[in-house]
C-alpha cells in the first residue's frame, strides 16, 4: 500500500488539474504495476465510478511517462467489448502522465482457473482469443499475454489488460521493425523495459510466456504469431492444473504444443486459427493439429454421440428383455 500522505497528495494534485475544479475524486489504490498506480476514483460529472492510471511518484526511468501515454492511445483506438475504455487523458501539474478508463470488476483469469470446469475454461480462452485476433487486425501485437493479465467480470465478461508494451505494426506511430540483434542474450529479461527502448537485444515481456523470437530479442520476427505463442502457454497453464494427476487429452497437447512450436511458421497463422481448432476439440470434431489414432477417433467419436448411443443401447436393451420374456 502507499503512504497515506503519497495518497493525499496526489488527490489534490488530480483534483486540482481537472478542467472544471474537481471532477474526480479520488479513492483507494486497486492496482500498481512497473510504471502506474490505478485508482478507484468517482466522476463527478457523468457520476460514475472510473479507474483513474497514474505515473507513479518517483518513477525517472527514461521514457516511462511516453509508454503510458502510449498504451493510453492504444486502448483507446481498440474498441472491442474485451477491451477497457479510455474516457480521458491528461497531465498533472507535477508533469506526470494520467488517463481515465472503465474501472474494471471480477477475477484475474488465474484466480478462477481452478474452480472453473475445463470445458467452461476453453470457452473463456476462445473469447481471449477472439480480443487478441481483434488487437492483431488492428496492427496491435500485445506482447506480454499471460493469465494475471486476464480478468473475468462477474457476468462473464473477459478483458485483456496491460497493453503497456504493445507493439503497433502498422498506421501512425508503428514501430520500427529493426534487423536481428548482433549479440542476443537470452538473459536479458525484464517485465518492465520501455518500449520505446527497442534496440537489437532488448527483451519485453514474461518468461514462460515470450516466444523464442521475443526472448532473444529478435525485434524484426515479433508479429502476430508471437501472441499466437502466447496463447497456448496460457492453454497449457489453464488446462495442466485443471486436469491434476490425470492424463491430459492429446488433441489439445497437440494445439497447445502447435501454438507454442519454436519457429513461427509451425505455429497457428493467426489467433483465430487457435481458436478454430480448439472450437473443433469442443464439438468434438477432429483438430487439424492432432493426427489421432483409431482408438482416439472411436472414442472421440462415443463422446460425441453418447446420448444417441445411449438411447439406442437401451432400446436394443429393453426389447431384448421383452422378447425374451415373451420366450419364457
Amino acid at each position: 500500500m502507499l503512504p497515506e500522505s503519497t495518497v493525499d497528495r496526489l488527490r489534490r494534485t488530480l483534483r486540482d488539474s481537472a478542467p472544471d475544479g474537481e471532477r474526480y475524486e479520488l479513492g483507494e489504490p486497486v492496482g500498481q504495476g512497473g510504471m502506474g498506480t490505478v485508482y478507484r476514483a468517482f466522476d463527478r460529472t457523468l457520476e460514475r465510478e472510473v479507474a483513474v492510471k497514474v505515473l507513479r511518484v518517483g518513477v525517472t526511468e527514461p521514457g516511462t511517462a511516453a509508454r503510458l501515454e502510449r498504451e493510453a492511445r492504444i486502448l483507446a483506438r481498440l474498441e472491442h467489448p474485451g477491451i477497457v475504455p479510455v474516457h480521458d487523458a491528461g497531465t498533472l501539474p507535477d508533469g506526470r502522465i494520467y488517463y481515465v478508463m472503465k474501472l474494471v470488476r471480477g477475477e484475474r483469469l488465474e484466480q478462477i482457473a481452478q474452480a472453473v470446469p475445463t470445458a467452461e475454461l476453453l470457452r473463456l480462452f476462445l473469447r481471449i482469443c477472439e480480443t487478441v485476433g481483434f488487437a492483431h487486425a488492428q496492427g496491435v501485437v500485445h506482447r506480454d499475454l499471460k493469465p494475471s493479465n486476464i480478468m473475468v467480470g462477474p457476468f462473464g465478461e473477459v478483458l485483456v489488460l496491460d497493453w503497456g508494451i504493445a507493439r503497433l505494426t502498422r498506421g501512425p506511430g508503428a514501430d520500427q521493425r529493426e534487423g536481428p540483434p548482433a549479440d542476443p542474450d537470452p538473459e536479458k529479461i525484464s517485465e518492465c523495459a520501455d518500449p520505446g527502448d527497442t534496440a537489437p537485444g532488448t527483451v519485453l515481456g514474461t518468461p514462460g510466456f515470450m516466444a523464442p523470437e521475443q526472448a532473444q530479442g529478435w525485434h524484426h520476427l515479433v508479429d502476430a504469431r508471437t501472441d499466437v505463442y502466447a496463447l497456448g502457454a496460457i492453454l497449457r497453464a489453464l488446462v495442466q492444473p485443471e486436469e491434476g494427476s490425470g492424463r491430459v487429452p492429446p488433441p489439445l497437447v497437440s494445439v497447445w504444443s502447435r501454438a507454442m512450436a519454436g519457429e513461427p511458421d509451425r505455429r497457428y497463422e493467426s489467433a483465430a486459427a487457435l481458436a478454430t481448432d480448439l472450437a473443433r476439440y469442443l464439438d468434438g470434431e477432429p483438430v487439424q493439429a492432432h493426427r489421432e489414432s483409431a482408438v482416439e477417433r472411436a472414442g472421440r467419436l462415443v463422446r460425441k454421440y453418447q446420448t444417441a448411443i445411449i438411447l439406442v443401447l437401451t432400446y436394443l436393451l429393453i426389447r431384448f428383455v421383452f422378447l425374451a420374456a415373451r420366450g419364457l
